[in-house]
């Protein structure tokens, strides 16, 4: 696992111990960055179930200001901050070891980007989304809501001020992209099996 490109490019990052975390795959990592290019110069990005920090670091390496990373496990919040110091982006993160829908609750800051990969298969990406479509004010109104899920996990979702503005697949990976219902523009709905 490494960062892709930026100014940590080639920087290898630590796994956290264990099998609870499942990092993205470089293939849809490098595949997330390109869509996402325009909208990471000074962004804000909020990394929730953040695992190894590998998508917030990314973001971190291409430009984007600032990261806050969301993880419950100790380890996972422990090898977030070492990826961090290795990649000298500690001045401008933000690690918290809680519960990513008691952050959501209490957070009061907006941002750009929300990266939202849960463990997978328990519906947890689902009680994200309500919890984001409920606080909007969290979600920059022209904000991407992206969540990585594997596609069985798919369902119609009922959203308030979110809505699907993008899917894409690469292999085991899907990676949905909402935003906000006023910013609702040109970019159409597409499924791409990234082949």
């Amino acid at each position: 696992m490494r960062v892709i490109a930026g100014r940590a490019k080639g920087r290898r990052l630590l796994a956290v111990p264990g099998d609870g975390t499942r990092p993205i795959t470089d293939r849809a990592k490098e595949a997330l960055f390109s869509i996402l290019h325009f909208d990471l110069p000074g962004a804000r990005l909020l990394d929730l179930f953040a695992g190894t920090g590998g998508v917030g670091i990314e973001a971190l390496s291409r430009g984007a200001e600032w990261v806050d990373f969301v993880d419950a496990n100790p380890r996972a919040a422990s090898t977030v901050r070492a990826n961090l110091r290795a990649t000298g982006f500690e001045a401008h993160a933000r690690v918290q070891r809680q519960d990513a829908f008691e952050f959501l609750k209490g957070a009061h800051s907006t941002y750009d980007l929300v990266f939202v990969a849960p463990p997978q298969y328990k519906g947890l990406w689902l009680q994200a989304l309500e919890l984001l479509d409920a606080r909007s004010e969290l979600v920059a109104p022209d904000g991407v809501v992206i969540v990585q899920i594997h596609p069985v996990e798919e369902r119609e979702l009922d959203l308030a001020n979110l809505y699907v503005d993008d899917r894409r697949r690469y292999g085991s990976v899907l990676l949905v992209f909402l935003r906000a219902m006023e910013s609702k523009g040109p970019m159409p709905v597409t499924v791409s099996d990234g082949k």
